[in-house]
């Protein structure tokens, strides 16, 4: 009965089930985990207020830049399934001091122990889930993502749907330090679930984890790949001016719920019942629409869906910058980006060279992520103190996200002459 369910959902082929319904479970827990420290990141952003956020993406763009040589070296050495489990039980030990930390420190500490806390949730939110989608790029054939990682995408909705829930409710009843070790325990799920995982689709993949190999490469293979090749430059440009207009929203979130709300927990109950609504949006356009558009109109325009919604939003903000069309456009931009922005980006690494689907994706989605954050961050900080209003800064994002419309397009005919290159 659940398959004839499923069956009208998405597309999912004999002796597919298995693996998809794993990753379906293994985004779940990962992004349940992330969602919980979302809520308190963000509550802390505000507190900090819009002067002291620029230093924070500062701070964040460092530590992601000493970690991602770090994490390549770990791959290299490794067989995927080992240095993954590695990878998150290390976010997971780290989350426990964190959690210590504040539970023994009083309101005199949290002007540094709150920074250090945002900027490690930050490298959390990039590195966790660039190691799933890594891992799947691995598993899957370009085809099988254009039918399954939309739905695999549910599974991590729901899944922030649940941390947001559970955050919003709990904020006020349990205190941050025993949100924490709710994260953890969660992170901990989702390695369970790689343990179950069955062997990968792809004939390279599996003769690699057969015999027990890593894919090899050095520590700086993700950064050099990237800049050898076009492709890889184009998904980074892709990525870094998405940053930097979702950076642009969140400096106006925190003017505006700064003024709202006084205390923390208001904030953070706030903020996760916003998440809560993106991620309710998001499943029903994960469940109803990802994967049809993307076969439908194919990777190329699919990508182009979120810029076109930007350049919409963004030029609607700078003529009427009220609170509910920002609350709308935050709504579905954030919404948007999950349900087609992701699911076609990550059909993007699927096919490239196993090496590059750990290193130089991970080399993207983080330091290039945070690259845009930091363009973003300064920019509207240099803005701001140069007297421009919300709304003339929104009016500059706009034209930046028509250029991130006409790159969404370039990066979807180059995956169709790799991906016909790669059946042959």
């Amino acid at each position: 009965m659940i398959r004839r369910v499923m069956a009208k959902l998405v597309t999912v082929e004999e002796g597919e089930w298995r693996a998809t319904l794993l990753a379906f479970s293994f985004f779940f827990f990962l992004l349940a985990s992330y969602f919980i420290l979302r809520s308190i990141r963000d509550a802390i952003g505000v507190a900090a207020g819009t002067a002291k956020l620029p230093w924070l993406f500062t701070g964040t763009l460092i530590a992601t830049l000493l970690a991602n040589p770090l994490y390549a070296t770990i791959v290299s050495r490794l067989p995927v399934r080992r240095f993954i489990p590695i990878v998150y039980r290390v976010f997971a030990g780290l989350l426990v001091v964190f959690a210590f930390a504040v539970y023994s420190t009083g309101p005199a500490e949290e002007k540094y122990l709150g920074p250090a806390f945002w900027i490690f949730i930050s490298v959390f939110s990039l590195f966790v889930p660039s190691v799933f989608w890594g891992f799947m790029a691995d598993t899957f054939y370009s085809d099988q993502g254009k039918r399954l990682y939309g739905f695999i995408g549910v599974g991590g909705t729901l899944g922030g749907m649940f941390g947001s829930k559970f955050t919003s409710l709990m904020a006020t009843q349990v205190g941050t330090p025993m949100l924490m070790l709710m994260s953890v325990l969660l992170l901990e799920c989702g390695v369970q679930m790689l343990r179950k995982f069955p062997p990968s689709f792809r004939a390279e993949t599996r003769d690699r984890e057969e015999a027990k190999r890593s894919v090899g490469g050095g520590s700086l293979a993700g950064i050099t790949h990237v800049l050898r090749s076009p492709y890889l430059l184009g998904i980074c440009l892709f990525m870094l001016l998405f940053t930097i207009g979702t950076t642009v929203l969140y400096f106006q979130q925190a003017e505006i719920v700064g003024a709202k709300f006084a205390d923390r927990e208001s904030r953070t109950a706030f903020l996760a019942n916003l998440d809560f609504y993106v991620q309710l949006l998001t499943v029903l356009a994960q469940l109803f629409i990802s994967g049809r558009v993307i076969k439908w109109i194919g990777v190329g325009m699919t990508l182009a869906i979120l810029p076109l919604v930007s350049v919409i939003g963004f030029g609607a903000l700078g003529v009427w910058p009220s609170l509910s069309l920002f609350v709308a456009f935050t709504v579905i931009r954030r919404a948007g980006n999950y349900a087609f922005a992701n699911p076609g980006r990550e059909v993007l690494f699927s096919v490239i060279p196993a090496e590059d689907k750990y290193k130089a994706k991970n080399f993207i989605d983080t330091f290039a992520y945070r690259s845009g954050d930091q363009i973003g961050a300064w920019s509207y900080a240099g803005m701001s103190a140069a007297g421009l209003a919300v709304s003339s800064i929104a009016l500059i994002a706009a034209p930046m996200s028509a250029v991130w419309l006409v790159v969404a397009i370039w990066l979807g005919r180059r995956h169709t002459v790799m991906s016909k290159a790669e059946s042959l």
